[in-house]
């Protein structure tokens, strides 16, 4: 699948998964992509945690207990964000490594979920650390559950060109 048709079959699936298992070298090719994502002044504060463990998976999905992608999930791509880098362009940083790797998983006709709000329970990000000996300088701030799809995949639909960009000027 070429880049343009992967944009446009990206989308946030938040069913469950089948049992068939991502294989190691796709996961790979995938952080790979996310690897080779832009970052301000080439600071490169993102690094990425790969799981594919049962035993691990199911510690991950304490964090997130009512998440169907998660609960299904063979494989899941952990953010891991450099605790010494500080500022705006972290966010930055890490979401275009994470847009990369949802755009690599899309066009090897996996189906992804970027989930970062299972941070705001307490204790989660900790209890993460803990199972995945996440160095100390590090700290996990993306989960990206991947697979392949159980049900059908139904994006939703964009708003049109027309709404959101104009040429030289506003509207």
């Amino acid at each position: 699948m070429d880049v343009f048709a992967a944009m446009a079959n990206r989308h946030s699936y938040r069913g469950p998964f089948t049992a068939q298992p991502v294989s190691r070298e796709h996961l790979r090719q995938i952080v790979v992509a996310a690897l080779q994502s832009p970052s301000a002044n080439n600071t490169q504060t993102t690094a990425w945690l790969i799981v594919d463990e049962p035993a691990l998976l199911e510690g991950l999905r304490a964090v997130a207990p009512d998440s169907v992608t998660l609960r299904s999930a063979p494989a899941v791509l952990v953010t891991l964000v450099d605790k010494a880098a500080s500022g705006g362009l972290v966010a930055v940083n890490y979401g275009a490594a994470v847009e990369n790797a949802l755009l690599a998983a899309t066009g090897l006709g996996y189906a992804t979920l970027w989930m970062e709000g299972w941070k705001n329970a307490p204790g989660s990000v900790q209890a993460v650390e803990k199972l995945l000996q996440v160095p100390e300088d590090l700290v996990p701030t993306v989960l990206i559950p991947l697979g392949v799809p159980a049900e059908p995949v139904t994006a939703r639909e964009k708003r049109p060109f027309e709404e959101r960009a104009w040429w030289n000027l506003c509207r």
